[in-house]
């Protein structure tokens, strides 16, 4: 069978190589033997081939995310069982088969898209815990990112809706403003020195308490200068490369309060249950189209360096995905 692997950090189209492995075999007791169906390229998992983000000791096969069918279980397992679609929680899923514990899977509902499935490990609870946990936002309240055309931005959007929640949006090119609209965003601008006059010429003296930030750099700078006083800046991010920016005025005389998120802290550190109800939530609104990734290209394993260096180019409208079932 097939896998992705990289034994040396660099740029990923050159590091990474598709390799033949052994079959997992049978498997554990506790174990499941999953044929994976499809998996994201994911900016985390490009950094981390890069070697600018936590990775396992290597050689190792990336996959931040990936969704599989249950192809066989072990003799404890009374759970799950054969043609289950799982979400699968583990960081190695570019592979056509891997043996996991089973409290690695989620279980997803049958009908779910593969394509939206391999996205929703990372982003959705990223963008709804990242709206929940830090301001207590109300209905009518306003919060400001950047990165607004991001898989992350659009369900920051879309779950903001449900609140009741206005966006104020920020993307580095102008012709994205009619994306971000049609998704649901409410304002719109290009992220330079003159957003938070922008905003404040739209919005006048209204109260915004939340940032959310994908890019470091002065843009999480920009991001603070649209902040109420006592607001929240989230950093989740390092699509910018640099440190992340505020100012002594924002920090010290506005209070502004920067803080850094990962969903492996307070999300993916609680128990299966929790995972699995809120899985379970997110996949209802995959269902009923509340959510919803877009997908620019899907690629086989033997086009690996195309679909890699496509994941890490600009300019895309939605996430590269490898399909291990499609020919």
């Amino acid at each position: 069978m097939k896998s992705i692997m990289f034994s040396k950090h660099g740029d990923p189209s050159e590091v990474c190589e598709c390799v033949d492995i052994s079959n997992p075999g049978k498997p554990r007791p506790n174990e499941i033997n999953v044929q994976m169906l499809a998996s994201a390229i994911n900016p985390a998992d490009l950094l981390a081939i890069q070697g600018l983000y936590p990775s396992p000791p290597l050689p190792t096969t990336p996959g931040v995310e990936g969704v599989g069918r249950i192809n066989g279980v072990g003799s404890k397992i009374d759970n799950l069982a054969c043609g289950d679609i799982i979400l699968v929680l583990g960081r190695h899923n570019w592979v056509e088969y891997q043996n996991i514990p089973a409290d690695q899977a989620i279980k997803l509902p049958r009908d779910i898209d593969f394509h939206q499935a391999a996205q929703m490990k990372a982003n959705p609870p990223t963008a709804m815990m990242m709206l929940e946990k830090y301001e207590n936002l109300e209905a009518g309240d306003w919060v400001i990112q950047n990165a607004a055309n991001s898989a992350v931005g659009a369900h920051v959007i879309s779950i903001a809706r449900i609140k009741g929640v206005k966006t104020i949006n920020v993307v580095r090119r102008k012709e994205l403003f009619d994306d971000i609209k049609r998704a649901g965003g409410d304002l719109v601008f290009t992220d330079t020195d003159e957003l938070a006059q922008g905003v404040k010429n739209r919005l006048g003296d209204v109260h915004v308490k939340l940032a959310i930030d994908a890019i470091g750099g002065k843009s999480t700078m920009r991001l603070a200068s649209c902040l109420s006083t006592g607001g929240t800046v989230v950093n989740y991010g390092y699509l910018g490369g640099e440190p992340c920016m505020i100012t002594p005025d924002q920090a010290i005389v506005r209070q502004i309060k920067l803080v850094g998120f990962w969903a492996r802290y307070g999300f993916f550190d609680q128990p299966h249950e929790f995972l699995q109800r809120n899985f379970d939530d997110i996949s209802k609104l995959f269902l009923d189209g509340t959510l919803y990734s877009n997908v620019e290209k899907v690629y086989r394993f033997e086009d690996f360096r195309q679909a890699l260096k496509h994941a890490g180019s600009g300019g895309r409208r939605g996430k590269i995905l490898f399909s291990m079932i499609e020919k």
